[in-house]
């Protein structure tokens, strides 16, 4: 039976993490949307398994929730090799890399997610170990240490980002293959709803996962979490099937609009509107306005506003667009930015 086919199990379906595990695609022909980078990867992975030698490092840069982590987990099961997965946080020290390093098997794809936050010295000892498998233990300390080469086990590395530009050049450079992950269109986020809702036993009629789709700001994992969401709804309030007019109201209930914009979202724009006259305004000022962390801002709820023409980024701060005026029910100043294009040309 196809993964298509299988429904989670029970013991999932009180486990989120099981849920969001079971929901991954496991093959790279299961994997819905990003065509350019599936066709690009499939090359990659086929002339490897040809030539039968581990494939070139892989570097995956977006936005969370579109799919990296998930292609990691791809491009091991279709190479039929083992993964080992750790996070950039968790590399502070050179030998917690070289621990790992030292223990990969061949043909072993490692995957480390949130690669732009290594700290250096783990980062400088990839460098080696990426292009050569060696890596060099530096035993004792001051004049008398040295350096002990260590061959390692030729393997692939996995690196996933969501800040490519923080990632310094040579470490950057030495990816044989980078792909940027795009966010989804409404038609491609039902595609993911409608696999979802089968392996969940979901009745989901298409206008329900039109309605779900186009509130999931462009992200498969914000889809299937609203999913479960309207599924918990359309199981106690109504007769379990998630129509149109039904995922509507849950997600209303949930905080979550029209335009997919969350209790954040609102929060960040009525603040840069009530408080600030619709900016300019500073990051750090704007996020202690909303109670949250500048990077929480910048992050989480920045990057869609400005994705939706609501929020603009200037030399002088944050300004709201005159659509986000009219997202808010508020007539828009004559001076608000994108009033009149001619004004905010550069």
């Amino acid at each position: 039976m196809s993964a298509d086919r299988e429904l989670v199990s029970p013991d999932a379906e009180g486990d989120e993490r099981l849920i969001e595990a079971a929901l991954r695609p496991k093959r790279l022909d299961e994997f819905i949307g990003q065509g350019r980078v599936r066709e690009q990867l499939s090359l990659v992975l086929q002339s490897a398994l040809r030539r039968s030698r581990p494939p070139d490092h892989v570097l995956m840069s977006g936005s969370p929730g579109l799919g990296k982590t998930t292609l990691a987990m791809i491009v091991a099961a279709e190479l039929g090799a083992p993964l080992r997965v750790t996070s950039g946080p968790a590399l502070e020290r050179a030998g917690d890399l070289a621990a790992i390093l030292s223990t990969l098997a061949e043909g072993e794809v490692l995957f480390i997610d949130e690669i732009h936050r290594m700290a250096r010295p783990a980062e400088e000892m990839l460098y080696l170990a990426m292009e050569d498998f060696r890596v060099d233990i530096v035993v004792g300390k001051g004049p008398g240490a040295t350096a002990i080469p260590l061959d390692i086990a030729p393997f692939t590395l996995v690196g996933a980002t969501t800040r490519a530009g923080l990632l310094p050049a040579p470490l950057r450079d030495r990816f044989g293959f980078t792909a940027h992950m795009e966010f989804y269109e409404v038609a491609e986020l039902e595609r993911v709803l409608h696999r979802s809702s089968r392996l969940l036993g979901i009745g989901l009629p298409e206008d329900g996962a039109h309605e779900i789709a186009r509130r999931s700001r462009g992200t498969p994992r914000i889809a299937n979490r609203l999913l479960r969401r309207v599924r918990d709804f359309a199981e106690v309030r109504a007769d379990g099937v998630i129509t149109r007019e039904l995922a509507s109201a849950a997600l209303d209930l949930y905080e979550v609009d029209a335009e997919g914009l969350d209790r954040l979202d609102r929060a960040v724009l009525r603040a840069l509107l009530g408080k600030f006259g619709g900016g300019p305004v500073g990051l750090s000022t704007l996020a202690v306005s909303v109670g949250e962390e500048p990077e929480t801002v910048e992050v989480v709820a920045e990057p869609f506003l400005v994705r939706q023409g609501l929020l603009a980024r200037t030399p002088r701060g944050r300004v709201a667009t005159a659509a986000a005026w009219v997202h808010l029910g508020l007539p828009p100043p004559p001076d608000a930015f994108g009033a009149n294009p001619a004004d905010d040309a550069p």
